[in-house]
């Protein structure tokens, strides 16, 4: 008498959620919706975690690992399934299709980001002092910085002080117009110039010394033998 066998073919079955997890898995989480006691399905929801911690082992934080195992529990059983999680597991449909919101950065940001963020601080320092020949000064030391700065990122790209004058003004919406005959080389002019390497000229000397040195004793030595 042969017997029956009953052959199950992927096919006839549910789609695998995870399919790194298995078909067990996915089966058990399926049975524990079903189970109408809470702690008991606490705590068969828990083991099932702890098989697929061993199934998977994760590197890493032991917290982010946690939260990354019961996110997949939810996510495998449809996010129709109550029963408690750690802090920061998504339970949700909603929480796992979210995007993270957008970063809006001002025009302002994206065109004049060559001078980098610690123009901007020195601005807002500038439009917060008093009027006078300190703030004047302040602020040409800005637009001096700025032209080095700008020559620094595009080397090729001549820059005048009118360029830097108008992005200042840009910047501050106006509160800052230096005027046409202020000149922003401050900084430029204190650039300290390439110097030529003392030891090197020492040891250069030191070495014309000993040439002139050993031909000495040369022309001795032939005076003596013609004697």
């Amino acid at each position: 008498m042969s017997k029956q066998l009953n052959m199950e073919y992927n096919s006839t079955t549910d789609l695998l959620i995870i399919p790194e997890y298995g078909r067990n898995v996915q089966n058990l989480i399926n049975h524990a919706k079903t189970i109408e006691d809470k702690v008991e399905r606490q705590r068969f929801v828990e083991q099932i975690v702890k098989l697929m911690k061993q199934m998977n082992p994760m590197s890493g934080s032991l917290i982010e690992a946690n939260q990354k195992f019961w996110s997949h529990v939810f996510r495998i059983a449809d996010y129709d399934l109550e029963v408690d999680a750690p802090e920061g597991t998504i339970k949700t449909r909603e929480a796992a299709t979210a995007r993270p919101p957008k970063l809006e950065y001002s025009e302002r940001s994206s065109t004049f980001r060559h001078y980098g963020i610690n123009v901007k601080k020195m601005i807002d320092s500038a439009l917060a002092m008093e009027e006078g020949e300190k703030k004047e000064m302040y602020i040409r030391v800005i637009g001096s910085y700025m032209k080095l700065a700008y020559k620094n990122w595009n080397r090729e790209h001549y820059v005048s002080d009118e360029i830097i004058k108008e992005d200042l003004r840009t910047m501050t919406k106006g509160q800052i117009d230096l005027d046409s005959d202020t000149h922003l080389d401050i900084l430029l002019n204190s650039q300290p110039r390439p110097q030529q390497n003392t030891n090197n000229r020492r040891s250069n000397n030191r070495g014309k010394s000993n040439n002139r040195g050993k031909g000495g004793g040369r022309r001795n030595d032939n005076y003596k033998r013609r004697r």
